[in-house]
């Protein structure tokens, strides 16, 4: 088992001191966003070349800091189609350089109507928005083939791919072998569901043999809401989710996405302790 943290997650700008803060918190793989830690690089195609990409990867691979996946995600529904191309230049170029990175699987979840909200729409669940969902899709499995890489897909509840059933039909359809899975429970979650998480989380273990990273989280259910905090600080049953994930997978890559600050380390460690009692 491997856990990880984001990039931006850890609350310094800059290569070095990303580098710094992980040693610091005993951090040793990192899902990489480049553009959200770095200034120097923004989200614009041809930003990530060879030389800035063999700086990134030759650093973190000196530090001893592993990188399981590349987050270049995009909203390919997007109103802007410009914009939509924009964002399919970039996640190529993440996946042409993604090797010399330190890593060879490129992420997104797979939009929303709401456009920059990433928020639900009814639009999200119609049969136009999934066949743009797959045609994009293969396209970018179509490259990624091509520099040796792979296209990892994410679902949630508010976006195109909503649940285990959708994204299994898209990743089906786009008929890719290089088309990975990052699952996250809480993604899946709303006010009519959430009581069902541990239904939802083997659903997707039956479904998809295909997992490549598990993004953990928490949840409380407050004014009627879905609120996320630190794993361990709200209603899920750890027990009961990692000893799923470590049935599935013994050395599963577990990304502790949106904890932060005082909560990296301590939660770390939970997670981490709950693992290995199993």
């Amino acid at each position: 088992m491997q856990i990880a943290f984001r990039t931006h997650d850890l609350g310094v700008k800059g290569l070095e001191n990303a580098i710094e803060k992980a040693k610091t918190c005993g951090i040793s793989a990192v899902q990489l966003v480049a553009y959200k830690f770095l200034d120097e690089i923004k989200y614009a195609p041809g930003a990530l070349d060879e030389a800035n990409s063999a700086a990134i990867g030759e650093a973190l691979k000196a530090a001893g800091i592993e990188v399981p996946l590349i987050g270049a995600y995009f909203n390919p529904v997007h109103s802007n189609k410009e914009k939509v191309a924009n964002c399919k230049a970039v996640f190529k170029d993440y996946l042409k350089y993604s090797k010399t990175l330190g890593c060879n699987i490129v992420g997104s979840e797979t939009g929303s109507f709401n456009d920059d909200k990433w928020t639900y729409n009814p639009l999200n669940r119609t049969e136009e928005a999934l066949q743009t969902v797959i045609a994009t899709f293969k396209e970018l499995a179509a490259y990624a083939k091509e520099v040796g890489a792979f296209v990892g897909m994410e679902g949630a509840a508010g976006h195109v791919c909503w649940n285990v059933a959708t994204l299994k039909r898209a990743v089906d359809a786009i008929g890719a072998d290089n088309i990975k899975v990052i699952f996250d429970i809480y993604n899946y979650l709303d006010a009519s569901n959430y009581k069902n998480y541990l239904e939802i989380l083997d659903e997707g273990l039956k479904t998809f043999g295909n997992i490549v990273v598990f993004h953990i989280k928490d949840c409380v259910f407050e004014d009627g809401k879905l609120k996320q905090v630190a794993p361990g600080k709200g209603m899920f049953d750890f027990d009961k989710i990692l000893s799923r994930i470590k049935k599935y997978d013994e050395n599963a890559v577990l990304v502790l996405e949106g904890t932060t600050g005082d909560d990296i380390i301590p939660c770390s460690e939970f997670i981490r302790n709950k693992w290995n009692s199993l």
